[in-house]
């Protein structure tokens, strides 16, 4: 007995379990716990002023009509499509590109220079400031891509022009680093014995990963791509340069023609409001911004809801493929 109480006293003092490690440990501890509700406190501070102040402009001529009277009335209906339209074509650009990007990193490229350089790449591209995305993409998109192509198919300046196309596909490079890393890990996160045992059954690479590592992956990348969702909306430096409009109540819709009917489509080629953008606008270039200070709180909240329900629908999503992953292992067990 005597051997064992040494044993174990050795043992908390190898591990560093001492008393003033404790407390250390404590003191730690409660100093963490202090910061995150000092955090949480501002957070609900910030949300209730905004709730507050623009529970009470919301309502649905707010949200349906058209900025009026140099926008010191009316509502916001422009700006939330341009917003939905603007993050639905930015996750249809981003998720397939980020979703194979990480499929190579993953399982098809060797742990060599190249691969390193690749996450390296990937690694910096995160913490490129937004405005230097939205100066690329005018560089990049407009005056390289949309200027090219006017000047090989002739069509004036189509292409070559601010855009959503070009703000979708900007913002869905600035987002790209987010979903390469969630889906990159999530990945990883699946056992090797997996695949093995699907090599073992005569499986390729690609079926492997398709039917067995991509469904054991979906909450992770999902995951990827509710974080994407929540930045894409919520930014104004990029579309600032590549299509937001001051005003702009026409929504950017074109007709799709099949004969004896036509559907309404986004037109990608046209300018658009944004939420974020106008509420910079409110802010900053508006004649009375003390008069537009109740729209302002008002399209924050607008913005608020609508990242929140497009992040419920992405974790919906996710927690059904959860669930379904869950009892597929419990039947396979």
């Amino acid at each position: 007995m005597r051997f064992n109480k040494l044993n174990i006293s050795s043992e908390n003092k190898y591990l560093g379990y001492s008393g003033n490690r404790s407390t250390a440990g404590l003191i730690g501890i409660f100093s963490i716990r202090i910061i995150t509700a000092f955090v949480f406190l501002i957070l609900l501070v910030l949300v209730g002023k905004i709730f507050i102040e623009g529970i009470n402009v919301l309502s649905w001529e707010f949200i349906t009509s058209d900025p009026r009277n140099n926008m010191t009335e009316g509502g916001i209906a422009p700006a939330i499509f341009g917003t939905f339209s603007v993050t639905i074509l930015m996750i249809l650009f981003a998720v397939p590109i980020g979703v194979f990007s990480a499929i190579y990193i993953s399982e098809y490229a060797e742990d060599n220079f190249f691969k390193r350089v690749i996450l390296l790449s990937v690694n910096n591209l995160a913490g490129v400031p937004s405005i230097v995305f939205g100066l690329f993409g005018v560089g990049f998109f407009i005056l390289f891509i949309g200027r090219g192509l006017d000047d090989l198919l002739n069509t004036g300046l189509l292409f070559g022009q601010p855009a959503m196309l070009w703000a979708a596909a900007t913002l869905g490079i600035l987002v790209l680093p987010t979903i390469i890393v969630s889906t990159t890990s999530a990945l990883n996160a699946v056992p090797q014995s997996q695949r093995e045992a699907s090599y073992g059954l005569g499986a390729t690479k690609w079926q492997t990963i398709k039917t067995v590592v991509l469904p054991q992956a979906r909450p992770g990348i999902l995951t990827g791509v509710i974080l994407s969702i929540s930045r894409g909306a919520g930014e104004t430096a990029p579309v600032l340069f590549l299509g937001a409009a001051f005003f702009l109540p026409n929504l950017p819709l074109a007709e799709l023609n099949f004969g004896l009917f036509s559907v309404p489509m986004i037109n990608p080629f046209e300018q658009f409001m944004f939420l974020s953008y106008h509420i910079f606008i409110l802010a900053t270039q508006s004649a009375n911004p003390t008069e537009t200070l109740p729209l302002q709180y008002g399209t924050t909240l607008v913005l608020l809801f609508l990242t929140i329900l497009l992040n419920m629908t992405a974790i919906i999503y996710r927690f059904k493929f959860r669930k379904t992953l869950e009892e597929v292992r419990g039947i396979q067990q």
